[in-house]
């Protein structure tokens, strides 16, 4: 006997069935429209919850401070206050040889950085200032006199291998031409993504 075509009757039924099963797996899953805090394994008696967000390699990109609020990592460095108005406290040289001004010490969260900084050089001379990040230039040579402001890729080989360790940012200037001091003073620094 030949195959007859299903009527339209058994076709609405398995339709309805299968809307029926739809239905009920909507409602049973979990909501995917936001984040639920997990405990916080350290400190099992903690009644607070804590979030905590992982990239692919496992390294934690994002935890919220549960002793008061607010944001626990990455915790962010600050730059301190500076006379930005008085180049004579500004770090200086009157080398004329590239030589390292002034440095600092960061942790890498995020694959760029943006740095931002005034530099000047005395009278009757000419300088220039540029930024070195392990040892590799960061961004451009300036003229001194000019403001430096470079947001660019970290110079790493391997970021993965590179995230959360420490860093060395140091400010290089020297000399140009004629007799004088070159000044360079940091106003900004901070990390930023790709």
């Amino acid at each position: 006997m030949a195959l007859l075509p299903e009527d339209i009757i058994d076709r609405l039924i398995q339709m309805e069935r299968r809307i029926q099963a739809l239905s009920t797996a909507v409602n049973t899953r979990p909501l995917i429209n936001e984040i639920r805090p997990d405990p916080d394994p350290d400190k099992p008696q903690s009644t607070k919850p804590v979030l905590r967000i992982f990239d692919a390699h496992n390294h934690e990109l994002f935890a919220d401070d549960m002793a008061t609020g607010g944001l626990a990592r990455p915790w962010l460095q600050l730059m301190p206050p500076v006379d930005h108005l008085k180049e004579a406290k500004w770090p200086s040289t009157t080398s004329t040889s590239f030589t390292a001004i002034a440095q600092s010490f960061n942790p890498v969260w995020q694959p760029k950085m943006r740095l931002a900084m005034y530099t000047k050089v005395s009278s009757g001379a000419t300088g220039q200032v540029q930024v070195m990040v392990d040892g590799v230039q960061f961004g451009p040579t300036v003229a001194a006199g000019q403001t430096f402001d470079h947001t660019g890729l970290l110079p790493f080989a391997d970021f993965g291998t590179k995230f959360g360790k420490v860093m060395t940012v140091e400010i290089h200037a020297r000399i140009a031409s004629g007799t004088g001091t070159v000044y360079a003073q940091p106003v900004s620094m901070y990390g930023t993504q790709t």
